[in-house]
């Protein structure tokens, strides 16, 4: 069923779990992209264009390189028709929205590096790097902090250098 825009308003699209199974956006971030692509779907024909797609993240505050937007573009129109539909879009979309993320976090984890290393030793126990950890995803375990450092320290050095200590991340 295509939906028409105003109709069923506040019922979440159906397609929106699928989505967020498949991309790893959360169903707000799908929300958003939705009503981009649909304020420029305007013949309601249900694809956009890369150009259109680039404009749409970038109206969201989202950074879009100009040559990762066509790898990925090219990843998902397979069939180089230079139309996307919104599943397209949301996976193209959850490349950079996503990575975003991850670039912050490697941030983040460099400051932390920096802040921890209060000797300026050039490395940090593997405590520090348990109470890191904690700070950024507090869903863990002991026993997953456990596991995660018997990974990353493989000498049993009970240290780790900022390579290490990035490789990890």
């Amino acid at each position: 069923t295509i939906l028409k825009m105003g109709e069923d308003e506040g019922v979440p699209d159906p397609e929106f779990p699928l989505i967020a199974e498949s991309t790893g956006l959360d169903l707000e971030q799908i929300d958003s992209l939705k009503k981009g692509f649909e304020g420029f779907d305007k013949e309601g024909g249900g694809t956009i264009s890369q150009t259109t797609m680039q404009m749409i993240l970038k109206s969201m505050g989202v950074k879009v390189d100009k040559d990762d937007m066509e790898n990925y573009a090219g990843e998902v129109d397979e069939a180089a028709s230079g139309k996307f539909s919104f599943m397209n879009f949301c996976q193209v979309a959850a490349k950079f929205m996503i990575e975003d993320d991850e670039e912050q976090m490697k941030e983040e984890l460099k400051e932390a590096f920096r802040i921890y290393d209060k000797e300026g030793e050039g490395f940090i126990t593997t405590d520090v790097l348990k109470e890191i950890l904690r700070e950024i995803d507090t869903t863990l375990t002991e026993s997953d902090l456990d596991n995660i450092i018997e990974e990353v320290d493989e000498d049993a050095s009970g240290t780790l250098d900022f390579d290490e200590f990035q490789e990890m991340m």
